[in-house]
């Protein structure tokens, strides 16, 4: 692969779509780029669970007739996706990353995927997750262990690895995520890319999850651009989900500044234990804030450890409602972790459940003055930059700071925002660890305010310019 190539693989959404346009790119050109790079380092990445590079050529070629006049171009018309195998595909196999469903095909598309295929984005690829996409790190029984691209010793994150894997190694130019408990930003913040949990009812859910509140579809991409490009085709009512919002919102590719606004900052939510380099990046992107006229100020959030079990309550719960009826045929060819989930959850009650709804209002009464009195609030995404690619979840041993943690998502500061779903978030990376992983930081904005998370965001970005930097793989 030339340089000029691979400088193909690493254009934006918006980039691709504006040289489409004056001609001097064909959608043909760029998806034999990503192509190609997809065949050089998938070996290495294992970031793909099935791949349509043949149907997906014969698609670029359709879309470069209609830029050359034979069409009208649609929104994302030409633009390489990549479909994370945890989203229905109608008639393609979706195993969710699971020996259970290893040759199912579903007889629906998700909504949200649906809209990108109806807006000219052309799927090239699907994408690894962790079996029933439970895990902060992309390693199952059915397609193995998705490292970061960035350093192969640790995990591209989860459970939306495999996406963020690929867009950050050139393999796609888009890529969707499911976020649950931060399945978008941990690997968004891990690879080094930029990952947006929308609020609730924003996006449309799928038919396996109605009315879940903790779960959201969102892109997976390489600027602030890209993610108002997606959300602009994926956002919207539909007729599938009741809770989603009758308004749309049109958000900017190219938001004003934000002189002068006001962010609270908080570097653990009021009990995370968090790495030191993590804190490093995270003063240094506060700094940058207070930098571009910014008041930006410390402020206690007041959260504690209960969050971290009302989350794995809740989503137990949902876990087993979902899957809980596989274990008597599919116990023991199944993560032994999912397993171990999936019998907690069958064993809550329906009152501990409710329970998990009157944390919830405790924690939106201490978030909600903070985000009356501040435009946003900033925290880091991550604890640690990542954990390693075949991480235990279970592991007794797991420590930050020298002090025990819980392996499953103590690790994560994004769970916490699944509870309180109607904040928009957004994590943006802010640098390298010193082993060279990235790190990243969450955008929190107030309940439905995306267009302010967008406009925070887009104004880091231009003042720590990320995109250019590329991983060693």
């Amino acid at each position: 692969m030339t340089d000029a190539d691979l400088d193909l693989c690493y254009l934006t959404g918006t980039e691709a779509l504006e040289r489409f346009r004056n001609r001097s790119l064909s959608p043909v050109e760029l998806m034999e780029a990503v192509i190609a790079r997809a065949e050089a380092v998938n070996p290495q990445l294992n970031a793909v669970t099935y791949d349509f590079y043949e149907r997906a050529r014969t698609q670029a070629r359709k879309a470069e007739a209609r830029y050359m006049g034979d069409g009208r171009p649609r929104a994302l018309e030409g633009l390489p996706v990549a479909i994370k195998d945890f989203h229905p595909v109608k008639g393609e196999i979706t195993t969710f990353g699971s020996k259970i469903f290893e040759d199912f095909r579903p007889d629906y598309t998700a909504p949200t995927v649906d809209r990108l295929f109806r807006a000219g984005a052309i799927m090239h690829l699907r994408t690894t997750t962790p079996e029933f996409a439970y895990s902060g790190a992309t390693h199952s029984p059915l397609w193995g262990i998705t490292p970061n691209p960035w350093n192969l010793t640790y995990t591209s994150g989860g459970s939306s690895g495999g996406a963020a894997a690929a867009v950050a190694a050139g393999m796609t130019t888009l890529a969707d995520g499911t976020d649950g408990g931060g399945s978008i930003r941990i690997p968004s913040s891990a690879c080094g890319v930029v990952g947006y949990k929308p609020p609730f009812g924003r996006n449309p859910l799928d038919r396996d999850h109605p009315l879940e509140t903790i779960l959201h579809y969102g892109p997976i991409v390489r600027s602030v651009a890209d993610a108002a490009l997606m959300q602009n085709v994926m956002s919207g009512p539909h007729p599938e989900d009741l809770c989603t919002l009758p308004q749309r919102v049109r958000l900017p590719l190219d938001p004003k500044g934000i002189n002068g606004w006001k962010i609270a900052f908080s570097m653990d939510l009021g009990y995370v234990e968090v790495d030191p380099e993590v804190q490093e990046n995270t003063r240094a992107a506060a700094a940058t804030l207070r930098e571009m006229g910014c008041q930006v100020d410390e402020v206690d959030l007041g959260w504690n450890w209960g969050v971290l079990d009302t989350w794995m309550t809740h989503w137990e719960g949902l876990f087993a409602a979902v899957a809980g009826d596989f274990l008597p045929r599919w116990r023991y060819e199944m993560d032994p972790y999912v397993v171990r989930l999936l019998e907690n959850g069958l064993g809550h009650s329906a009152s501990r459940l409710y329970r998990c709804n009157l944390f919830r209002g405790e924690m939106w009464r201490k978030l909600q003055p903070i985000l009356r009195q501040y435009n946003a609030l900033v925290c880091p995404t991550l604890a640690v930059p990542a954990v390693k690619a075949d991480h235990n979840d279970a592991d007794p041993d797991f420590q930050i700071n020298g002090k025990p943690i819980q392996a499953y998502v103590g690790w994560v500061m994004t769970h916490g925002f699944n509870l309180v779903s109607q904040c928009p978030v957004m994590s943006v990376p802010t640098g390298l660890s010193s082993f060279g992983i990235p790190t990243g930081m969450q955008i929190v904005g107030r309940p439905f305010d995306d267009p302010s998370v967008f406009r925070i965001a887009a104004a880091f970005e231009r003042a720590k310019p990320w995109r250019d930097q590329r991983p060693p793989i």
